[in-house]
């Protein structure tokens, strides 16, 4: 089995997440930021990852250390959990619509971190949480987890809508990623080395 479990504790944070890349899409999540644990579960979901995650920090100062911490534990979580990649799809693809946005996720396994992420959306917040953090979450994602990972929205107008579709779009496309292919032999590399 495909497992981890990770460990992060500062001054600012402490987070625990554990994952197994061969789950059902069970979900645990408690990082006393409400709209982030329904985004994690959405994410468990659609990725049938099985997905615990237990956080604190000091979101009395604002929500920036927590979001990119967890951010940075989960992706340290699926590459520790890919451990050397052999027989991985390595590449994943996703659009998903959530009413009227239209949110396309697609990723790398590559070994060498990148984030592209074109969204164009409102400024705002939901219940007090910066929508402009997810950047900084899926970044922290992108180079711990060293994927080369875009993020694009189409379009959109409701942020619930948008960052929804995001993380939905996010979990199809590492399902794909992580997946096995049975015909595989080996790395999916020509350099032989991911």
């Amino acid at each position: 089995m495909r497992k981890s479990n990770v460990e992060r504790k500062t001054k600012e944070t402490d987070i625990s997440l554990s994952i197994n890349l061969d789950g059902k899409g069970k979900h645990k999540t408690e990082t006393s930021i409400p709209f982030l644990d329904h985004m994690l579960s959405l994410l468990s979901f659609h990725s049938q990852i099985d997905l615990a995650v237990k956080a604190s920090g000091d979101t009395e100062v604002d929500y920036h250390h927590l979001m990119e911490d967890i951010g940075i534990v989960l992706g340290e979580a699926i590459k520790k959990a890919l451990s050397n990649k052999e027989g991985i799809r390595r590449y994943g693809n996703a659009t998903v619509p959530m009413d009227e946005s239209l949110a396309q996720v697609v990723m790398d396994l590559s070994g060498r971190p990148y984030l592209v992420y074109k969204v164009e959306q409102p400024l705002g917040s939901l219940r007090g949480l910066e929508v402009s953090l997810f950047e900084d979450f899926f970044r922290a994602v992108a180079n711990n987890a060293m994927m080369n990972l875009h993020v694009i929205v189409s379009y959109g107008r409701d942020l619930h809508h948008i960052v929804e579709a995001i993380f939905k779009a996010f979990g199809r496309s590492l399902r794909e990623a992580v997946s096995l292919d049975p015909g595989m032999k080996g790395l999916p590399s020509t350099k032989g080395k991911l």
